[in-house]
């Protein structure tokens, strides 16, 4: 996602209901208008880290990585 003013890459992530891009921090999606859920910080000793090896995020109890949003069946390596 880019600036609209000054075209510089903004941080963003993927919404949930739709898979677009949303503004990193937002509390909607501005496609689809579902809100957006915020992680709460798990204990570091019980992160998962993401199987993916290019990837720095960890795994939420869903079995999906908080950084590229892969889903993960089974249990992570």
């Amino acid at each position: 996602m880019k600036c609209s003013h000054c075209g510089e890459p903004l941080p963003s992530v993927s919404c949930r209901g739709c898979g677009e891009e949303i503004p990193d921090r937002s509390l909607f999606c501005c496609w689809c208008g579902k809100a957006v859920e915020k992680e709460e910080p798990a204990d570091a000793s019980e992160r998962v880290p993401c199987p993916d090896g290019n990837c720095i995020g960890t795994l939420n109890e869903k079995g999906t990585c908080s950084i590229c949003r892969k889903s993960y069946a089974g249990s992570a390596a």
